[in-house]
């Protein structure tokens, strides 16, 4: 008895339809990167992989390597990010979005800075005036 020889499609139909192909836009760039995943994938896993193409094709903005540094918004579901842990494949989109995390803003403010730059300026202004006024002052 002869078994048919299976077509590769065929043969792993199941982990074709795992995969996706994804869009990804990076806020800054000029056009959208797309890439296929696994549904399974973490979403870390996905940001990493999509910061090396960005890296490999020489696009600019220049974006860094650490995913960590990156949020993944899902374009379908509104305005939450996706979590770095959560599978890819849970939010059933196939539109996404990458952008820089925001760093922790410090605590001063605009006025503050005026002060301390004020303060600054006024004594390297009171350190001028005793230098010249002590040359011009001389000792008999």
């Amino acid at each position: 008895m002869l078994i048919p020889k299976m077509k590769k499609n065929q043969n792993q139909k199941g982990e074709e339809q795992n995969r996706i192909l994804i869009t990804v836009n990076v806020v800054g760039s000029a056009g959208p990167i797309r890439f296929i995943v696994n549904k399974d994938d973490a979403v870390t896993d996905v940001v990493a992989t999509a910061l090396k193409i960005y890296a490999h094709q020489g696009r600019l903005p220049v974006l860094g390597s650490d995913s960590k540094d990156f949020l993944l918004f899902c374009a379908a579901a509104g305005s939450d990010f996706l979590d770095s842990s959560e599978r890819i494949g849970s939010c059933e989109a196939r539109n996404f979005l990458l952008c820089k995390n925001p760093q922790p803003q410090l605590k001063t403010t605009v006025a503050e800075d005026v002060k301390k730059d004020k303060k600054v300026a006024g004594k390297a202004f009171k350190t001028w005036i005793n230098k010249s006024l002590r040359v011009g002052v001389s000792a008999h």
